[in-house]
């Protein structure tokens, strides 16, 4: 796969791939926060079911209590009891 100028410009500098591009960054805590980088907005959300767009695709999160907090333009951070995440590839 031939790389792109922003791909090459990125490497070139050391610029991790989720702040160079639009691909979502996930970062796990035990079974109890899970924060999204790079999202687009929320689809659904419900106490049980959370689900979130992304750039390429959907992320479904599943679980008990689960909250949406510390929302910003780029990040969310889901707490709860989280039980299975899965993804919807565009």
């Amino acid at each position: 796969m031939k790389k792109s100028r922003k791909e090459k410009l990125n490497q070139l500098f050391d610029i991790p791939k989720e702040v160079g591009t639009d691909l979502p960054k996930l970062t796990m805590v035990g079974f109890e926060e899970l924060l999204i980088e790079n999202y687009k907005g929320i689809i659904e959300y419900e106490e049980f079911f959370i689900r979130i767009s992304t750039h390429i695709g959907n992320i479904n999160i599943n679980g008990f209590e689960l909250n949406l907090n510390q929302m910003t333009e780029d990040d969310i951070l889901v707490t709860g009891k989280i039980e299975n995440i899965d993804f919807e590839c565009r």
